[in-house]
């Protein structure tokens, strides 16, 4: 009996998070209620509060759902990263950027961006924090996967090259949706060319010489 309570539980959790998504999607996210999700997702209001007490409550669940799916892929390019050290990262990175928009649009980034910015204390100003440095932690990896394999040098320190990557990507993702103009492609390009010279620094002697 309690498999099915949880994976009744899962799937109010589900549809109430994919309304969220159709409902902030369709309009801001200021001008949707509650009870617009809890109508959309064909549940009670008081069904959406047993789980989330407030709509920032509700967007920072989809982020996480959002980054949990970004980690998820992006294991398999640690496990097994492609080319040489910039066509990894940059494979990590671009991973990141293409699922991004999946469920959430531009003003819904900003709007999470904001919530963790004004209350960092708050549950979700720590949840939202905790899944950057998950994201910062896995870039790590990759560095350190990559100066195992010796396309990186092993004298770097792997911590402060994967907070230095991660803050790069991070703050061109930030312009990125801050800028309502501004292409995915557009955003790919720029990091790709911030990547390059960096890689060439870290690049062991003998193959930054050649």
């Amino acid at each position: 009996m309690s498999g099915l309570r949880e994976k009744q539980k899962a799937d109010r959790r589900g549809r109430i998070l994919g309304a969220a998504v159709r409902m902030f999607r369709a309009s801001e996210y200021r001008s949707v209620r509650i009870e617009d999700i809890a109508r959309e997702a064909g549940v009670s209001v008081g069904t959406v509060y047993n789980y989330y007490q407030t709509k920032g409550d509700i967007l920072i669940a989809v982020v996480a759902m959002e980054v949990e799916e970004v980690l998820e892929a992006g294991s398999l390019i640690v496990h097994d990263p492609p080319g040489d050290a910039a066509r990894a990262i940059l494979a990590l990175v671009f991973s990141y950027y293409d699922h991004s928009l999946e469920y959430l649009s531009k003003e819904m980034w900003r709007t999470a961006m904001a919530l963790s910015i004004e209350a960092p204390g708050t549950r979700n100003g720590q949840l939202y924090n905790a899944l950057d440095r998950r994201l910062a932690a896995q870039v790590t990896g990759l560095v350190e996967k990559l100066q195992h394999r010796g396309d990186i040098a092993e004298h770097h320190d792997s911590r402060a090259l994967g907070a230095l990557l991660f803050n790069n990507l991070n703050q061109n993702f930030i312009d990125f949706v801050k800028d309502d103009s501004m292409s995915l492609e557009r955003l790919c390009e720029t990091v790709a060319a911030q990547t390059e010279p960096l890689v060439r620094l870290m690049a062991p002697v003998s193959a930054a010489r050649s």
